[in-house]
């Protein structure tokens, strides 16, 4: 790690490969390995994973074993753990992990979207229809004691709608904020956004709900999420969702890849003087493990050229 622009603002990496990492894969991990996926990940220092998706098995397949998941999880105190839901069905289903003795997961997000054709094949929702949904699933959850979080989908743009119109992302935040999330997630789906794109509509957010912590999520299609990460870093965001290997992809969003990978992300926040509490060598020993079992090569650049400096002896 360098001293180059060196500050005290550490930032949070919210790793997703258990959840947005594998969903789309055509290779099917069995239960064990992706509580092994979430192990490494612990061991490499990340405290906030996104662990599985209740949602219809029909429709995610590979998220079918979600409720076995999250019961094999290891308890340990100091790591959230995190489960996406799309609707009070499966915000349901979610809670229900909690009943009894266990822990369950510690936090639930869902997703809001922000043009009407991407709800419609992502979840049969209009646009208006998620952000609804969404607030309800926040009302249970203050009820319920638990808590929630938000991510708002095709921020930066849709693969059938083009362009999204900043201001209305804005209005979608603005109105999720009443419901008082945890936070609020701007996710580039398909990987369309750019560095302005990100200053631009993460400066409106902050002066429109100052008092919401906000989250990016970026997929690398186009090879700009290590650039975006850096300007949402810039832009005073401090949590940053990544993947180990760079895996991911949305089964309902033509032509998008993986997720940025965790590794890459750490890489250029570490070199650039920004703590993440994550150690590069154990990314990169995990995106080595995941590859074996994917039989293919993955998009992480760092996972495979390694760090710099190198470690004596490696």
């Amino acid at each position: 790690m360098t001293d180059i622009h060196k500050s005290m603002r550490q930032v949070t990496i919210l790793e997703v490969s258990p959840r947005d990492g594998l969903q789309n894969e055509p290779v099917v991990f069995s239960t064990a390995q992706k509580v092994e996926l979430v192990r490494r990940a612990i061991a490499a220092g990340a405290r906030r994973i996104e662990v599985a998706s209740f949602v219809h098995p029909g429709k995610v397949p590979r998220m079918a074993d979600a409720e076995a998941v999250v019961a094999a999880l290891p308890d340990i105190a100091d790591v959230q753990y995190i489960g996406l839901v799309l609707n009070k069905r499966g915000y349901l289903r979610a809670l229900a992990t909690r009943e009894g003795n266990r822990r369950g997961v510690d936090q639930v997000g869902f997703v809001a979207i922000a043009t009407d054709t991407f709800g419609q094949r992502n979840q049969g929702q209009t646009s208006d229809d998620s952000v609804r949904e969404g607030l309800d699933i926040l009302r249970l959850a203050r009820q319920d004691g638990i808590s929630a979080q938000a991510t708002i989908a095709v921020s930066f743009g849709c693969p059938f709608e083009g362009e999204v119109d900043p201001a209305h992302v804005v209005d979608i935040a603005k109105r999720l904020a009443e419901g008082e999330p945890a936070e609020i997630g701007l996710a580039d789906t398909i990987g369309v956004g750019i560095p302005p794109q990100v200053t631009d509509l993460l400066g409106r957010l902050n002066d429109a709900i100052p008092h919401i912590p906000t989250r990016v999520h970026f997929h690398d299609t186009r090879h700009t999420g290590v650039a975006n990460a850096w300007a949402a870093w810039l832009a005073g965001v401090d949590t940053i969702d990544a993947s180990m290997a760079g895996l991911g992809g949305c089964p309902f969003a033509p032509n998008a890849t993986g997720n940025v990978a965790t590794e890459d992300v750490v890489y250029m926040l570490e070199r650039g003087g920004v703590a993440t509490g994550l150690d590069l060598d154990t990314l990169v020993e995990g995106a080595a493990w995941l590859e074996d079992i994917l039989g293919r090569r993955t998009d992480s650049a760092v996972g495979h050229a390694g760090g710099f400096p190198a470690r004596a002896g490696v």
